[in-house]
This record gives C-alpha cells, sequence and structure tokens, in this order.
C-alpha cells in the first residue's frame, strides 16, 4: 500500500501515482482550525512557542483526517519577527501578523539582524519538525518558508519597499541577496531536522503588483536561488505564488521547484496549458471551504482534479473558522475518487 509520504514524493519528482496527493502546507498556507484546536485541547497563541503543542496540532492535522501531511509553522510572520519586524502573536483564532517594521529604507539594510535559530519561533518550528521526525510513520513533513519578497517587504515599509525596487536597483538586489541568505540558513536548517518537502509562499511577490519586468528580476531570481538551495540538500520544493499568472507564466516558468502552486483565480486548466509538464498544485477555494457547505466543497475538489491538479490543495490559508467537515471534505473526496478508479 502507498504511503501519503510515498504518494506525495512520487508526484513531487513528476512520477504516475494511484491517486493526487491531498495536502496543506502550513505557514502561509495554515491549516490548523478553530475546531482542530477544540478537538484536541491544544490552542494558539501557546502553540507558536511550544514545539510539543505545534507538533501536536500538525499530527492532529492528519489523525483528523484534515489532509496526508504535517506542516509547520501556521503563520507567515516567523522569519520577519527573526529579523526584527514586530508582530502581533494574535489569538485561538486569529493568526500572528506584522505590526511594525525593522526599517523604512533599502539604505538601512544592514541594519536587519541576522536570524537566530537558537531561540524565539524559528527554534520552536525546528524543535517541531524534530518531533514529528520520530513518529516515522509514512506521513509527510512540509517545512515552510515565506517567499524573499514577502519577508524583504514585511521587514521593510512596503510602500517603500516597492518604490525602491525601480529607484535602488543596486541596493535592493543586496538587500533581497541578505533575505534570501537568512532564508536559506532556515529552510536548510528544516530539512536537517527532518523536513522532507518545503513550501515556499510569496504573496507579495506577484506578477499583478510588481510588473513583469521586475517580478522577473526580484521575485524569480530569489525564488529559484532559495528553492535551488534546498534541492540541492535533498528536499523537494512548492512554490505558491498569489494573484493572476496570465502576464508571468513565461517568467514563472523559471522557477525549477518540484510544484507550483496556485490560487483561486487562476484556472488549473490554464496553469497547465501554460506550464507544460510542471507539476500543477490548488485550488480548491478556501472562501467556499469556509463560508460554503460540505457538498460544494465535494464539487470545486472533484473540479481540480478534473481540470488536472497533480497535488490536491486549498487555494490559501485555511480560514480559522472552517468548519471541520468542510476541511474533511477535501480529501475524503480524493480518496474516494481513488477508490473508485
Amino acid at each position: 500500500m502507498t504511503t501519503a509520504k510515498e504518494r506525495l514524493l512520487a508526484t513531487l519528482d513528476g512520477k504516475e501515482t494511484d491517486r493526487p496527493p491531498c495536502i496543506c502546507p502550513g505557514g502561509m498556507m495554515n491549516m490548523v482550525t478553530v475546531g482542530l484546536q477544540d478537538e484536541i485541547g491544544v490552542f494558539f497563541p501557546e502553540a507558536h512557542y511550544d514545539p510539543e503543542k505545534m507538533a501536536a496540532l500538525a499530527k492532529a492535522v492528519y489523525d483528523r483526517g484534515f489532509f496526508e501531511n504535517y506542516g509547520v509553522p501556521f503563520c507567515m510572520s516567523v522569519e520577519s519577527e527573526a529579523m526584527g519586524a514586530e508582530v502581533t502573536i494574535g489569538r485561538k483564532d486569529v493568526e500572528p501578523h506584522i505590526t511594525g517594521y525593522a526599517i523604512f529604507d533599502v539604505h538601512d539594510y544592514k541594519q536587519v539582524k541576522p536570524m537566530d535559530l537558537e531561540s524565539g519561533r524559528a527554534k520552536t518550528v525546528i524543535e517541531a519538525i524534530k518531533i514529528l521526525k520520530t513518529y516515522d510513520d509514512g506521513v509527510p513533513i512540509v517545512g515552510n518558508l515565506v517567499g524573499p519578497v514577502s519577508v524583504a517587504s514585511s521587514v521593510m515599509d512596503p510602500v517603500k519597499y516597492y518604490k525602491q525596487l525601480y529607484k535602488e536597483k543596486e541596493l535592493s538586489h543586496a538587500y533581497m541577496d541578505f533575505i534570501t541568505n537568512e532564508l536559506i540558513r532556515f529552510g536548510l536548517a528544516q530539512v536537517e531536522a527532518g523536513a522532507d518537502v518545503i513550501a515556499i509562499a510569496d504573496p507579495s511577490g506577484t506578477g499583478e503588483i510588481m510588473g513583469p519586468r521586475s517580478f522577473d528580476q526580484y521575485a524569480v531570481t530569489y525564488l529559484e536561488k532559495l528553492q535551488k538551495a534546498l534541492q540541492d540538500a535533498g528536499a523537494r520544493t512548492i512554490v505558491h505564488i498569489c494573484g493572476q499568472m496570465r502576464s508571468v507564466y513565461e517568467q514563472v516558468a523559471k522557477i525549477s521547484c518540484n510544484a507550483l502552486s496556485f490560487d483561486a483565480v487562476v484556472p488549473i486548466k490554464e496553469a497547465r496549458k501554460n506550464l507544460p509538464g510542471r507539476v500543477v498544485m490548488g485550488n480548491v477555494s478556501t472562501f467556499a471551504i469556509e463560508l460554503k457547505d460540505a457538498e460544494r466543497v465535494r464539487s470545486l475538489t472533484r473540479m481540480c482534479m478534473n481540470n488536472g491538479s497533480n497535488i490536491i490543495a486549498p487555494a490559501c490559508g485555511l480560514g480559522m473558522g472552517s468548519p471541520s467537515e468542510n476541511v474533511r471534505a477535501v480529501l475524503e473526496t480524493v480518496r474516494e475518487a481513488g477508490e473508485a478508479s
């Protein structure tokens, strides 16, 4: 019998499998809901700081039939906080989020502090992965990184950041190189701890925000540098990019990750047509999972499968109020289709 880990890794390697994997990576694409916290009695925000509680929630995602993977952390602020941004840690029903910047001008990028992987929430993530690795139960462990543009525009005032990409190109590239090297260190630590896959989500690095030329110069260049370093260390990589892709498919194709993930505004058929031969992940509407009924979720999941998605996943992070029966409906539908084929 194929394990969840074998199925996911084979799919990421471009091989045929019995059915698509069904995952939710973590990080920006957090899969922990209020309902899941209530089910097992482990809660935010404590789980953001305690590796045993973080691992317990990640394990519950699989054990309670949500998805076929473990994934940590459960937000997209770990890296920025470690580099000096201010973070509000949130509540049981609110994820941590950035509330203050470390710098306000790219000229000051050398003031950004390197990540300390031996303390804080970065250490919690690494230790949680080590705990999950001990289970050795055929479940893939997905580590997570926020992409270079999103981290750079969280550590620094984003309005100024985007302007200076055009006006201060040399300094902007130096800043992006620093950010990317820090992300590589954090990603490699996750791989060393036991992560099989690293998912990189860069929601602020979109063609719509940056335009095709800057998207290519900054988002693509540094996403490729980051994911290539992780592949060289033995990890498979998934890159998630938000927004419409029509103007940047040519640039996206340069990112040589194992799978590309898109949100719900990108039709799977369109992505497959423009990215022939690539593994595509997605993209069941997270709005539907939270706000519609289970039958609607099942219908959207079947549509993703019929349209050729290689890995079934939510289009983005789940709403914290998503009903458990709706979340489970995604995986149940994938498994039922596999049994019927």
